[in-house]
């Protein structure tokens, strides 16, 4: 696909992944339509002639609202770009479940919402592509990150999912699993924090620029799957590979026994 022209719909574009995502697509030539919780942040992303949408994107009044108002503007969504979502390091047998369905409700039920609104207009023009940001830890479960790891594992089966259901209508998918990034994820996590392990590993972590150009890249060449950095391939190959040796040496960062 070649981007110039196209209208580019990014969720959680205000910071980290998703304001790369909207600088990179935006020097490729795409328009850009964002949203995210902040206003500020939105301004600070956006070009000056991006479309910003304020607003919680678990809401269905917001997800209702940037869709039409994406319309409205531009006359079309040619990509979508599910970014927003929330970490939470806590065990997954101790966390109330009113944080997992919060968790899940971001991580999952806000892009699942996102992507019914678009993929019909999508269908209709037989065109069109639906960019879902999972994770590393949706290839490979992370154990202080157990209950986002799940909602990065169904965010990839839906992908995978909706390629087949949308085969025969013109709309592509791909899913995007990014390694560490340099980003404000912990801050921002529902709860809990990293292990120390894990904290003091953050010097090895890409940038939000490197990851946004990674997903251009795969948009341009159809990409089904992109893993940002490459290197991650091989943690999830010896994943598949040395399960019982990786899942020790994972328990050990985690701390436990």
């Amino acid at each position: 696909m070649r981007l110039e022209g196209k209208v580019a719909l990014i969720t959680g574009a205000s910071e980290g992944i998703g304001a790369a995502c909207a600088a990179e697509f935006a020097r490729a030539g795409a328009r850009l339509s964002l949203t995210a919780r902040s206003e500020a942040g939105l301004r600070a992303a956006g070009k000056a002639d991006s479309l910003l949408t304020p607003g919680d994107i678990t809401s269905e009044e917001t997800r209702r609202a940037v869709v039409e108002r994406t319309l409205e503007r531009f006359g079309a969504i040619d990509i979508l770009i599910n970014n927003a979502g929330a970490g939470l390091y806590r065990p997954s047998w101790s966390t109330p479940m009113e944080e997992s369905r919060q968790l899940m409700e971001l991580n999952f039920f806000a892009l699942l919402g996102m992507t019914q609104r678009v993929v019909p207009h999508m269908r209709g023009r037989r065109s069109g592509v639906i960019v879902n940001v999972g994770s590393i830890a949706g290839k490979v479960p992370l154990p202080w990150l157990t209950l986002y790891s799940a909602s990065k594992f169904a965010v990839g089966a839906l992908t995978e999912g909706l390629r087949m259901e949308l085969r025969r209508d013109g709309v592509r998918t791909m899913i995007v699993c990014p390694g560490y990034v340099q980003t404000s994820f912990q801050k921002n996590a529902k709860s809990g924090q990293a292990p120390p392990k894990i904290r003091d590993a953050r010097k090895h972590a890409i940038l939000p620029e490197t990851a946004a150009t990674a997903i251009r890249r795969g948009v341009e060449r159809d990409a089904r799957t992109v893993v940002t950095p490459r290197s991650g391939w091989l943690f999830v190959l010896a994943m598949r590979l040395l399960p019982s040796f990786v899942e020790a040496r994972l328990a050990d960062l985690n701390g436990t026994a």
